[in-house]
């Protein structure tokens, strides 16, 4: 398994944004074309996005707010993370997040946070395996998860 981070090209569009999470998933996080169109809504957000691949095959798709431009927003937020679900618990999930932890301590962050829906099937127990703890708090709605990086 390689696991990179990619642009999404005109050319790779299509087979990117037909990724999708299961259907009992959906709730969770939104698809891809949805997650772009969100980022395009909310440029005080700064969305930095990528499709995630295994070796040369498109598995997922990762968005962070890294700075932003508006209080109303949270720096270093993993704003969405989807796997493929016929790419699920194989590690890349756990492998887009080193990716993602690499980018911010590069760029000399010392805390990652994210926001995750609570319900059944929620992904909150895959990010406190991950180390992510939660903060007792809430963004806009969902469980509010720190990360400290070291």
């Amino acid at each position: 398994m390689v696991v990179s981070l990619r642009s999404i090209t005109d050319a790779t569009r299509d087979a990117v944004e037909a990724l999708a999470v299961r259907p009992d998933q959906g709730r969770f996080v939104s698809g891809v074309r949805e997650s772009i169109l969100e980022a395009a809504g909310e440029p005080n957000a700064r969305a930095l996005y990528w499709a995630i691949y295994d070796d040369e095959t498109p598995v997922g798709f990762v968005m962070i707010a890294d700075e932003v431009g508006s209080p109303d927003y949270i720096a270093h937020f993993l704003w969405k993370l989807l796997i493929d679900q016929r790419y699920q618990r194989r590690g890349f999930g756990t492998a887009t997040l080193d990716l993602i932890v690499e980018y911010f301590r590069n760029r000399g962050v010392g805390t990652m946070w994210t926001s995750v829906e609570q319900g059944e099937g929620s992904p909150v127990t895959f990010y406190e395996r991950y180390g992510f703890k939660r903060t007792g708090e809430f963004h806009d709605n969902e469980i509010l998860l720190r990360l400290e990086i070291s």
